[in-house]
Order: C-alpha cells, then structure tokens, then sequence
C-alpha cells in the first residue's frame, strides 16, 4: 500500500480544504513546487495533485504550476480537478503526469471515461468522493442519489486503472479514515482502491494494512503531514514490513 501525499492547489497556493469546503481553508505554502519536491524527497512514491479552482470551474485553472510539478520530479504524479474533456487530460499526460483523475466524470460524461481509459490505458482514474455514502460532484458541490459502489461498478471493466475514494465528512478532519466504506469498496468491486480523507497517525495507517485486500493500493495523505501528526518517512517504513 503506497502513502501518497496530496498537493491541493487553489489561487496558485498549497492548502488544506476542512470536509471540502472553498471557504474554509489553511493555507501551508505559496510555492506549491517547493512542498512537492519535499515530499519526494521523504521518499514518497507518488504525488496527487488536485487542482481545486478547476474543480469547481470545470476546467483547469492551475495547470501551469501543476505541469512545472509533473516536470521538475522524477517520481509518478497523478493529477486531478477540472478534467472533463479529452484535451486537458491529453496536456497533462503529454506533460509527463502518471494519470489523470476524473471525478465529476464518472457521473455526467461516463462515455468520456470510456473514452479516455481506451486512448490512454492504464492512465485514467476515477475519484469518488462521498458524502453519508452518496457521490459528490463539481468540486464536492453537489450530493448525488448514487452511491461510490454502484457507480464504482460502471466501470469495472473500462480499463480504469484504480478509484480514488474520499469521505467528504472526514477530509481534512483528522478525525481518522472511514475504515467500513474503504473495506465495502474495495471489496465489492475489481478496480483497485486509493483510500483519502481523515487520516491523522501512523495508527491509521496501520488500521488501513489490516484490510488486507489486495484491491486496497494506497492511502492519500493531506492535512496530518502538513501538521507534523505524520512523519512521511515513518508511514512509508510502516507499510514496507
């Protein structure tokens, strides 16, 4: 199971959103870049970066520092916010990005993630992101009537190549991981898993490893590593025993 650190990026800043709201957010840092190339130095495996204002605008907004990002490290970067048409998931692979990540995708154009996943195997993400159990899009704006495993199931055999599943309620809470809906996805569907949202100790991590489902690929880290509750360099050994 990789720990994979987030990057959130809104105005060109790198922030900490409290259960994904615009308004309510920490800013760690102005040179997004800079805190990048941190993490890669603690021996992280992988990046993901969002692009937050692209989220919610439909399109990216701060792709230019997201592609310096995807440029000036060696290690793989996933990319998401505001993807949801073939040329700006076509620029950030063109750029060097590991995958991109499709969330509002996954619900209102579910041929582009088709599309996408066929043009680009093994580079197409999905991001679910639930709210009590129910799909949130646009920027986490708005709560479908679907749930993460039914739309999960959609694409079971799309060539999606793992699902990234965050519990709104707990984003940015450090309230812990919701250790049941991890465990109910990962379970119920073939793509792999990337848990997010509530991580706050090393002893969520542990918590995680105990799944034990090999459907479970990693778990993405925000704000316990910008707060100093998580050594990056401790999880990561954590999950190497």
């Amino acid at each position: 199971m990789k720990v994979i650190p987030a990057i959130d990026i809104k105005g060109g800043q790198c922030v900490r959103l409290y259960q994904g709201q615009m308004d309510q957010e920490t800013v760690y840092s102005d040179n997004p870049l800079e805190v990048a190339r941190r993490w890669e130095e603690a021996g992280a495996e992988m990046l993901h970066v969002v692009d937050l204002d692209g989220a919610v605008e439909g399109a990216p907004v701060n792709s230019d520092i997201i592609c310096q990002i995807i440029s000036s490290l060696k290690i793989p970067v996933q990319v998401g916010g505001g993807i949801r048409e073939s040329n700006s998931a076509g620029k950030y692979l063109d750029t060097g990005a590991a995958r991109v990540v499709l969330g509002t995708a996954a619900v209102s154009y579910t041929g582009l993630v088709h599309l996408l996943a066929e043009a680009f195997p093994g580079k197409i993400v999905l991001s679910l992101d639930a709210s009590e159990g129910m799909v949130a899009i646009r920027g986490w704006q708005e709560v479908t009537n679907m749930s993460a495993v039914d739309v999960a199931k959609r694409f079971e055999d799309s060539g999606v190549s793992a699902i990234v599943f965050t519990d709104i309620k707990r984003d940015g809470t450090l309230a812990g991981p919701n250790i049941e809906s991890i465990e109910k996805l990962s379970k119920n569907i073939n793509i792999p898993v990337i848990a997010s949202g509530g991580v706050s100790g090393v002893k969520d991590i542990a918590a995680l490893l105990t799944i034990n489902n090999p459907e479970l690929e990693g778990v993405i880290v925000g704000k316990a590593i910008y707060s100093g509750a998580i050594d990056l360099r401790e999880a990561i050994a954590l999950t190497k025993k």
